[in-house]
């Protein structure tokens, strides 16, 4: 099966410390400042909206945003765009983007710090139904796949992976590690298997 909308969420910890509104002016700075590959556009603010998409950077190939989907805060990238290459480099791309979020995330001074990858815990969805329903066929034809990415994202350390099951709900793979990772390590990690892709 072709991954494409791939989407990635890294969970942060002390999420009752994160204060959503101070991130609203920090994601109209990156607009301003235009870094990185992708074309940023616009700040959606739904802080509003009880344990939903927070506050979403709206870019042209890909989102991001301080998600709090089912009461679980993270960053999370959310493509947009189809990207040419094999499974492993959507998710490798996917994952790149989060984690270099995260990292200038947690470098902001106007965030005191507060908002820090909890080391243990990554998000994978693929945001559509069509190519990737929720289903057992689905899991099957997928994990090996994902087992891949998650031996090259963690190296030897342990990790479980389950799969939530509700047919509503959109196809994806939540995993734990064993070991507490930083942002730099996991994408050094990515970047020691010489697999690191760059979308154009």
């Amino acid at each position: 099966m072709e991954f494409q909308h791939v989407n990635v969420k890294l969970l942060v910890k002390n999420a009752e410390e994160v204060d959503l509104e101070a991130l609203v002016p920090v994601f109209h700075s990156w607009i301003q400042d235009q870094a990185g590959d992708e074309l940023l556009l616009d700040v959606a603010d739904y802080r509003h909206v009880s344990a939903g998409p927070g506050v979403v950077l709206v870019g042209h190939q890909g989102n991001y945003s301080l998600d709090n989907t089912g009461g679980r805060l993270g960053v999370l990238y959310n493509r947009k765009a189809p990207l040419k290459g094999t499974n492993q480099d959507r998710l490798i791309q996917a994952t790149q983007a989060a984690l270099t979020a995260c990292r200038r995330l947690e470098s902001e001074p106007r965030l005191d710090g507060k908002v820090k990858f909890n080391g243990h815990e990554v998000e994978i969805f693929i945001n559509d139904r069509l190519l990737a329903p929720n289903t057992s066929q689905t899991r099957a034809a997928a994990d090996r796949e994902f087992r891949a990415f998650f031996s090259t994202l963690f190296g030897d350390a342990e990790y479980a992976v389950s799969y939530p099951q509700d047919p509503r709900s959109l196809f994806g793979v939540q995993v734990r590690t064993s070991k507490a990772f930083n942002t730099a390590e996991l994408l050094d990690n990515l970047n020691s298997k010489a697999l690191a892709f760059h979308p154009k």
